[in-house]
């Protein structure tokens, strides 16, 4: 099936105006459709002022934002839409009847490869693929408000679905930067499965007089450590959609209890939001009835999606980070609390909603043990193992549980005789965005450098399973890839990037230096002079400068991805890694790195001296790298640039290259300057170096 190339977008309203902005923001060709000429306008005017509000946040340039703009054509009338269009995206009112009415009009002017989809949070997915003439071209989209902004979709394939349809509709979804749970079509799906009957019981506490909507909210965000409770929730988004959400799931799940309240009833009846006080104070009675309550439920709805198979455990608490933006997710929050507790919340809610106790919570309080997660996925097709990197609330940052889970995974691959490829990726909009920086932080704090050391070595480790890997490695940096992220790309043999391809090594930046074969590999494949222009001053490399260094073997468009892994994998491993030399010499940061950074100028530029030996160059790309330069913290400038040096002497192999970039572990963190870098980054502020 071809690539997802152009799309329409059937509702110019809120979800399908902001659809149409994200799909536009990454370059698809875009219809918006509606069934007059003045929806069609109001669907543009929300998407411009949307635009307009990323402009003075300088997100985007102006010319980036009239470009947007020239990607999204109105379209008056659904049978208007180019027959030809790759996917079409149904974003209408939640109503089965209009649903089927606008697929029968696109069944008709459709081609017969076009791809339908529902973006429908409640309404089944197989029912509405029953009604059209290509079920197996059929699939449930569920995008979260606001579709723009929110990175979460959940993709619902129908029974009919078939393989190649899932495939291209996750590939264009991955385009779009956005975390993917894919799951079975029950009613609510993930996220609205348990979030509904969430803010239902919200209600019903209220209606009871156990609290006030403000005491309610306020239990609630620390229970669940969030910013916003039920109430003001339901205020954002509309109560009417609360309501419409707990009848359905109440009646399709056969559960009274989600039927909405009658409070919430009246409100939508009086088109009235909720009031909300300044007076949240409580007693402890009341804190533990709310907070027991609603964390009772969550457990015990969170527990039957799994159950049910509907999804992973995993996705289930991806959904709450990155759909809901909860820090943590229901099985995060049941650990935190202790298994035994949760199962007693859970147990007291199944009570007042007559179900019964899901038997994971069961299981799990008889094996009196916390909730294990896993952050590595391996979806195995015919030879090529894909290694999913799974923790996109944290941009799948390298932690010690990631880390340890992934090299378990690489043995397990590189011990098999059917795989011939392992391809990593990352889950949402980057690859690796580094390492987990809190680890860092909290070990310094305790004195534990040992743990620092240890989680270093053992990621040296697993990158030496995947460089000495018989199997094709390929790693997909086709988004983010920060620090260790991209020290875990160039221990493959290949790497794939996209436009959305962003490089970084910030170490220097945040008082270290790159620790998992940064200097090392870096000076081996692309020069030393190239080397010290993206690890020294820590630029930011797009990915055309990225590629012309080498950083990235292939440079291509996201639609072409899956063929270049194929050609690839035909073509076998690479002859030679390392050539000690960028890909594209012709390269304006190419040209200027060999020349600011060469020998004759590094001492000067380590001392903060503008270098002599700079004729010919940018004078604005000169004073950009002496600024780069002066914000590093300048002991760990010194050891990156030593360890480049020796990672560029004949003399010395990459294994003893790497051991130098460990044995240095202990005096860079032993330093003022580490903690001081490390912390600022987590504090959001500019740190201030005293070379100590």
């Amino acid at each position: 099936m071809p690539a997802i190339e152009t799309v329409a977008i059937i509702g110019s309203g809120n979800m399908g105006s902001g659809i149409a902005q994200k799909s536009a923001q990454e370059e698809f060709n875009v219809q918006m459709v509606d069934r007059e000429e003045k929806w069609v306008k109001r669907g543009q005017e929300i998407i411009a002022n949307l635009l307009d509000q990323a402009l003075e946040r300088r997100i985007f340039s102006d010319k980036q934002i009239n470009s947007i703009k020239s990607r999204v054509e109105g379209v008056v009338g659904t049978e208007n839409i180019n027959p030809n269009t790759d996917l079409v995206i149904e974003a209408v009112f939640e109503d089965f009847e209009i649903k089927k009415e606008v697929f029968t009009i696109l069944d008709r002017v459709c081609n017969e490869n076009t791809i339908l989809a529902s973006n429908t949070s409640s309404l089944s997915v197989n029912d509405l693929a029953r009604v059209t003439n290509r079920p197996e071209r059929f699939v449930g989209l569920h995008f979260f408000y606001h579709p723009a902004k929110n990175r979460l979709i959940e993709i619902i394939p129908a029974e009919t679905t078939s393989e190649e349809t899932l495939h291209a509709v996750e590939t264009y979804c991955k385009a779009m930067g956005k975390v993917v749970i894919i799951c079975k079509d029950r009613p609510g799906f993930v996220v609205n499965r348990f979030f509904v009957p969430w803010l239902n019981e919200a209600c019903i506490l209220l209606e009871e007089g156990v609290a006030s909507t403000a005491q309610i909210d306020s239990i609630a965000c620390k229970a669940f450590d969030i910013g916003m409770g039920p109430f003001a929730l339901m205020n954002l988004t509309g109560p009417s959609i609360a309501l419409h959400a707990t009848d359905y799931l109440a009646d399709q799940l056969n559960t009274p209890r989600y039927k909405g309240a009658s409070n919430l009833r009246e409100m939508v009846a009086n088109n009235k939001a909720w009031e909300i006080d300044n007076s949240p104070e409580y007693n402890e009675s009341v804190r533990k009835i709310v907070e027991e309550r609603l964390l009772g439920q969550v457990f015990a709805v969170a527990s039957q999606i799994v159950d049910e198979e509907i999804c992973s455990k995993e996705d289930v608490d991806r959904g709450a980070k990155v759909g809901l933006r909860w820090n943590k997710g229901p099985f995060e929050l049941a650990n935190k609390i202790g298994i035994n507790r949760a199962f007693e919340m859970s147990k007291e809610y199944c009570k007042l909603a007559n179900l019964d106790i899901p038997n994971m919570l069961k299981t799990q309080k008889e094996s009196d043990k916390s909730f294990d997660f896993s952050y590595v996925d391996v979806i195995i097709s015919k030879d090529v193992a894909t290694v999913r990197l799974n923790r996109p609330e944290a941009m799948n940052a390298l932690n010690v549980d990631l880390v340890n889970e992934l090299g378990q995974k690489i043995d397990d691959l590189n011990d098999r005789d059917d795989i011939k490829a392992i391809v990593l990726e990352g889950s949402g909009k980057a690859f690796v965005a580094g390492a987990d920086v809190k680890f860092f932080v909290d070990k310094i704090k305790e004195d534990s450098f040992q743990e620092i050391y240890d989680f270093t070595a053992y990621g040296h480790e697993v990158l030496s399973k995947l460089e000495n890997s018989s199997k094709i490695t390929i790693a997909l940096a086709t988004g983010l890839t920060l620090g260790g992220g991209l020290e875990l790309a160039l221990a493959c043999d290949y790497r794939i990037g996209t436009n959305k391809t962003q490089m970084r090594f910030p170490e220097t930046n945040i008082g270290i230096y790159p620790g998992l074969g940064g200097t090392q590999r870096t000076v081996k494949i692309c020069g030393v002079e190239v080397a010290r222009y993206a690890v020294l001053a820590g630029n930011f490399l797009n990915a055309e400068t990225a590629y012309a260094f080498g950083l990235i073997t292939h440079l291509v468009d996201q639609n072409y991805v899956a063929k270049t892994i194929s050609d690839i994998i035909t073509g076998g491993k690479p002859e030679n890694k390392f050539r000690h030399e960028p890909i594209d010499n012709e390269n304006k940061n190419v040209i200027f790195a060999k020349k600011y950074y060469s020998d004759d100028n590094i001492k000067q530029i380590l001392d903060g001296n503008k270098p002599n030996n700079i004729q010919g160059l940018d004078e604005n790309m000169i004073l950009r790298q002496m600024k780069s330069i002066s914000y590093t913290a300048p002991i760990a400038l010194e050891i990156a640039a030593d360890l480049l040096e020796i990672a560029n002497s004949e003399n010395i192999s990459l294994t003893d290259g790497l051991s130098q970039e460990l044995s240095n572990l202990e005096r860079i963190f032993s330093t003022k300057d580490a903690y001081e870098g490390l912390s600022s980054l987590i504090e959001g502020r500019r740190p201030s170096y005293t070379n100590s």
